[in-house]
């Protein structure tokens, strides 16, 4: 199938753009790989501090037999569910190295949060930061340079992308991915979601409403709506840097553990192959739009418009919200998973999951088929679904749809477009999650109504201020005011708002959930309020119209007031309270260096 038209020019725009700094990257990259391995270009000090704590067998093959030497680095954790598995994952690897005749160390760990724990709290203003902290550990866990490969232990949010940009800055290095894959089924997303908000009017009290979360999230693995950690997973299986087909199987069942030792026959594959694929050559420009356009098909999180502009980055690749609008217009949407629709993960999995979606882009055209992986096979080999066979694996194929519900077939999509949609105008530039967002809602236009914080918004919500149309401004919200919170507590109120048939919206320079879903939000304003953004001039009464249609964000007043306006500084308390307490004194270098969400929020440009 011939590549689509779109497709191949927003790949070749993206390849021009980046010329200068992914050919720099690639010389770095061609530097380190030329070296000897770190056991022979080490001191013998140095090697002796490496492998002091290592068994003498793992001693003899990695010094005197020079064996591959695999670098595990680990997100675990169990306060976060979908790493409590990996507990136990360090000890099989290197049982499996081991019988592969190959040695493996655990180079470190990097700390993982939980948005879930964090929603809503002074902790959720360090979420977005932990990205670039756990990419700087994943650094300094690969810095002691005795490896060969790497293996990359994490699932979620900040986490996924975090040891990405690591690897990216190891980029001579082979590396696979190792999910634990989603948590079985309990209470569905849209359940949850209706208690939420009763709570939210007070027709529940907290004991219904701790009782329904806890039906929801109730054990290990990935909370089952797609949300920023399952859209990790299915676009580290678009990139092929995982062993095919393994991010949603279930961490209890039996071939969860032969997938993870399939993940160290992978990365010592290719440390022996003549086709040799360190990350560094895999993650290219056509992965990266591969990438994308998973995300697009699967209406997947509006947080990878800010971390996979990073992950680019950190492979010298320039990309921006006018690429991934471009794809939007022609990449058909092809499943319908919370809060897209009513199905969870585990449906989407059975329905035919990432193998029939990637199989599907494929074949129409969608994807760059002729891309490297970390498999021999190349992309086609991550349209195969795993299945045990005794001690080891076999992949079939996806087949038809299980479920036209959750999945179709690109000839028959939930759209025509894909879920996002860049929004321009006065007030910035914002992207919005338009794939859950009924049609009939994706233009609104009413009064303002401004918070300067979420807590504000709630107020007025709970004192009834808010029962009319309105569009929520909540600004100071960005990466250098106090670390660009999710702001996934708005969505029940304005839920209920939205249900009582009141036309509403939110405009925000903060991000929300990757679970948010049915109210229009124009999210992730550049530039924010606090750099001298738009929403600082924007006042109480303005009538803001937000139309996903045309793709525009405006403010209906005329250019003379607008211009004449003075725009509003941050709020006093609030500078004084931003960054204190929790831990965010440590993070204020950070807050000040941040780049725009559109240039990923990154803190290490």
């Amino acid at each position: 199938m011939k590549l689509n038209s779109t497709v191949e020019a927003v790949t070749a725009r993206i390849r021009q753009r980046s010329q200068p700094t992914r050919s720099a990257y690639l010389a770095r990259l061609e530097l380190a790989a030329q070296r000897k391995p770190g056991a022979e270009r080490l001191g013998c000090a140095n090697v002796a501090h490496a492998f002091a704590a290592l068994p003498s067998n793992d001693k003899l093959r990695v010094v005197a037999e020079r064996a591959p030497n695999i670098g595990i680095v680990t997100a675990f954790n169990d306060v976060l569910s979908a790493h409590a598995p990996m507990q136990q994952y360090p000890d099989l690897i290197k049982t499996e190295a081991r019988r592969l005749g190959a040695t493996a160390q655990v180079a470190g760990g990097v700390p993982a949060m939980c948005d879930g724990v964090t929603q809503g709290t002074p902790g959720m203003e360090l979420s977005l930061f932990s990205r670039d902290v756990i990419a700087m550990s994943t650094a300094v866990s690969l810095s002691h340079d005795v490896f060969d490969a790497a293996l990359m232990l994490g699932v979620c949010d900040k986490i996924v992308p975090g040891l990405l940009i690591g690897a990216l800055h190891f980029g001579h290095l082979p590396t696979v991915f190792v999910p634990a894959g989603p948590m079985t089924s309990g209470l569905s997303n849209n359940a949850k979601a209706k208690v939420r908000e009763q709570a939210a009017q007070g027709l529940v009290g907290r004991p219904e409403l701790l009782a329904a979360e806890s039906q929801a999230y109730h054990g290990a693995g990935t909370c089952t709506f797609y949300g920023t950690a399952n859209s990790n997973q299915m676009l580290l299986e678009a990139m092929g840097l995982h062993v095919p087909g393994t991010a949603f199987i279930n961490p209890g069942e039996n071939m969860r553990q032969e997938l993870t030792r399939e993940a160290v026959r992978t990365v010592l594959a290719i440390t022996k192959a003549k086709r040799f694929a360190p990350i560094g050559q895999v993650v290219d420009e056509r992965c990266i739009v591969n990438a994308m356009v998973a995300l697009l098909a699967t209406g997947g999180s509006t947080n990878h418009l800010i971390h996979w502009v990073a992950v680019a980055r950190a492979a010298g690749i320039v990309i921006d919200w006018d690429d991934f609008s471009a794809l939007s217009e022609v990449v058909p949407l092809l499943s319908r998973v919370y809060p897209n629709g009513s199905a969870d993960v585990n449906q989407f999995q059975a329905a035919g999951g990432p193998g029939f979606v990637i199989r599907e882009l494929l074949d129409a055209g969608f994807m760059h088929p002729d891309v490297l992986t970390t498999r021999a096979g190349g992309i086609r080999e991550y349209t195969g679904i795993p299945v045990p066979e005794g001690d080891s694996l076999r992949w079939h194929e996806a087949g038809v749809s299980q479920d036209e519900s959750v999945v179709r077939p690109a000839s028959q999509p939930f759209s025509a477009t894909g879920g996002l949609k860049l929004l321009t105008g006065r007030l910035g530039r914002s992207v919005i999650k338009v794939s859950a967002v009924p049609v009939e809602r994706h233009v609104i236009e009413a009064p303002a109504r401004v918070f300067d914080s979420q807590e504000d918004l709630h107020t007025a919500f709970s004192a009834g201020e808010l029962d009319r149309d309105v569009v929520c401004v909540v600004r100071w919200q960005g990466p250098q005011a106090n670390g660009m919170p999710e702001l996934h507590k708005l969505t029940p109120p304005l839920a209920v708002l939205q249900g009582k048939g009141f036309k509403v919206a939110l405009v925000t320079d903060g991000r929300m959930s990757g679970a948010s879903g049915k109210v229009p939000a124009a999210i992730h304003v550049s530039p924010e309020a606090a750099a001298g953004g738009a929403l600082a001039k924007v006042q109480d009464g303005d009538f803001i119209r937000l139309d996903a249609t045309a793709g525009s964000l405006e403010v209906l007043i005329s250019p003379e007031a607008w211009a004449a306006r003075v725009p509003a500084q941050m709020p006093p308390v609030l500078i004084a309270a931003n960054g204190i307490g929790m831990g965010r004194e440590l993070f204020a270098g950070m807050r000040r260096s941040a780049l725009t969400a559109e240039a990923g929020a990154c803190s290490w440009l």
